[in-house]
């Protein structure tokens, strides 16, 4: 029987962050000059592309850390009800942006709007799921990113041909104020403040993590601003910087190789969502299999091995058109299949009241790779007048990044 946690916590948190990742995804789709007028309406060049679709993460950065103290303190439903309504309305006034520098300046806040929602969400997860169940749970809440582009894009280039752009923003930017109410109501917490679990799988659900946390405590105190200067905290910084350059670096340019082939917008919606349909696929199976195994840091390797890999080959393959297609499919999935054993690190390796600042610490520094992901690879295509050396120093990027997936701490989890 599956616990009610399972189809209580995990469907509420999917959806709310996947109407999040809609607004990073369909900018992808607007700023395409093949299906969309906005490149032009906003007098836009590749560098500016770039910048536009990258500076919500100079945003993204500045809350990260105070949201997951807050998550960890007061309240992670709370918090992200509060954001629930901030990053609608900047959502929305991202479509009602008629000057670049009006669209840069609503992103920018809608990043800002967005910071805590992530650390937040994994702290909540932390309170409900013990560690032989944490991959899975983060894997499952975290399907929605690749999710919400293989069910939004065909949806998104269909409303871009019809309406455009500024329709297509407003009525995907107003999703937020749909879901606050079902957030608002369906979450809780604590397993203690639930009424929906029996009171056995509430007290043994509170001692499991009562045990796991007391295990994780140092035996002499160590001062807080001494547990975030740890040398593994640093490599975890640098790894998801270099997996946001590559997934949104790719993302935001990925339409680029479809352009020769003349595809309608509801085609490039459906050839965008394809590899994000296989990225769910073997995020899935990759947290299972972490999680069964008990081990992490191999299982963060492997999937950055295989985008790479495949992302530097998509390059070389670029005059075969399906077969170049094919290895992007390959290359997208890494940097999101890596997430789950990824995050479920810090959730082992540190103590309760240390884990929810890290993970803000580590999102924030390390998402602003999606900033320079998108601009690094606008700036060399500009010069290079083709994504193939920007694509290849992505890949690049995620081959360093497996290496130093084995400088994290083992997981102290035993195996299933």
């Amino acid at each position: 029987m599956i616990a009610a946690r399972w189809v209580r916590i995990i469907p509420v948190a999917l959806v709310m962050y996947t109407i999040s990742y809609v607004d990073r995804t369909n900018i992808s789709l607007a700023l395409d000059p093949n299906i969309s007028s906005m490149l032009r309406d906003l007098q836009m060049d590749d560098r500016m592309k770039g910048q536009a679709a990258g500076i919500f993460f100079l945003g993204y950065v500045l809350l990260q850390m105070a949201g997951g103290w807050l998550a960890g303190s007061w309240s992670a439903k709370k918090l992200v009800s509060v954001c629930l309504i901030f990053w609608g309305g900047c959502a929305v006034a991202c479509g009602l942006a008629r000057t670049f520098h009006q669209f840069e300046t609503a992103r920018f806040l809608l990043g800002m709007a967005e910071s805590s929602v992530y650390p937040a969400t994994v702290v909540l997860l932390a309170h409900w799921f013990p560690r032989a169940e944490r991959a899975r749970a983060n894997a499952c809440w975290n399907l929605c990113q690749p999710l919400a582009v293989a069910a939004s894009a065909p949806f998104t280039g269909w409303l871009l041909g019809a309406y455009g752009w500024q329709t297509m923003l407003i009525l995907e930017g107003a999703l937020p104020f749909v879901w606050l109410p079902i957030w608002w109501f369906c979450i809780s917490d604590h397993p203690r403040e639930a009424k929906w679990i029996s009171q056995a799988e509430r007290d043994d659900l509170e001692a499991t993590l009562e045990r796991e946390a007391a295990e994780l405590e140092p035996v002499a105190p160590v001062p807080f601003w001494q547990r975030l200067a740890r040398r593994e905290i640093g490599v975890m910084i640098l790894i998801n910087f270099l997996h946001n350059s590559a997934a949104y670096g790719c993302m935001t340019f990925f339409t680029e190789g479809l352009k020769a082939r003349h595809f309608s917008a509801v085609q490039y919606g459906f050839l965008f969502a394809a590899p994000y349909a296989l990225t769910a696929v073997i995020m899935v199976v990759n947290s299972w299999h972490s999680d069964r195994t008990g081990e992490r840091r191999g299982h963060v390797a492997a999937v950055y091995i295989l985008s790479g890999v495949s992302l530097i080959l998509s390059v070389l393959m670029r005059d075969h058109f399906w077969l170049a297609y094919a290895l992007l499919c390959l290359a997208i999935p890494g940097p999101f299949a890596a997430l789950a054993p990824f995050w479920a690190i810090p959730t082992e390796t540190l103590p309760r009241n240390v884990f929810g600042p890290v993970i803000g610490l580590v999102n924030a520094l390390g998402n602003t790779g999606g900033f320079a992901g998108p601009y690094i690879v606008g700036w060399l295509k500009t010069q290079y007048h083709s994504v193939a050396v920007p694509f290849t120093a992505l890949g690049l990027g995620l081959l360093v990044a497996a290496g130093l997936a084995f400088l994290l701490p083992k997981s102290g989890k035993t195996p299933v």
